[in-house]
């Protein structure tokens, strides 16, 4: 799967850096494997919650961070939307949260 926006890995590790091995080996399977559809990321990522407008959220380090991507399956395409702890990820709207524009920035 390819990831857009890989400076997103290294912009929330500067943010996060409790999390840096956890995303990083997130990263790492990520991109070494191929989905055709939802269910196939659920054999390989049990937690991973599947949510509208094609988004999936993802435990990072155990249950302490969330990762809210979007999948377009066609174009075998990741694009992380947001990262952060639990705790604040209770305060978003994993659905509708938009992407963070200052990693483009970086």
């Amino acid at each position: 799967m390819n990831i857009i926006y890989r400076r997103a890995i290294t912009f929330y590790i500067d943010h996060y850096p409790k999390a840096e091995k956890s995303l990083k080996m997130w990263y790492r399977d990520f991109l070494k494997l191929e989905f055709n559809n939802f269910n196939e990321i659920k054999e390989i990522y049990g937690n991973a919650s599947i949510i509208a407008n094609n988004r999936v959220v993802f435990n990072i380090k155990g249950n302490d961070y969330r990762l809210v991507v979007s999948l377009n399956f066609k174009q075998e395409a990741c694009f992380i939307i947001w990262f952060g702890a639990h705790k604040e990820y209770d305060k978003i709207n994993a659905e509708t949260i938009p992407f963070n524009k200052a990693i483009q920035k970086l």
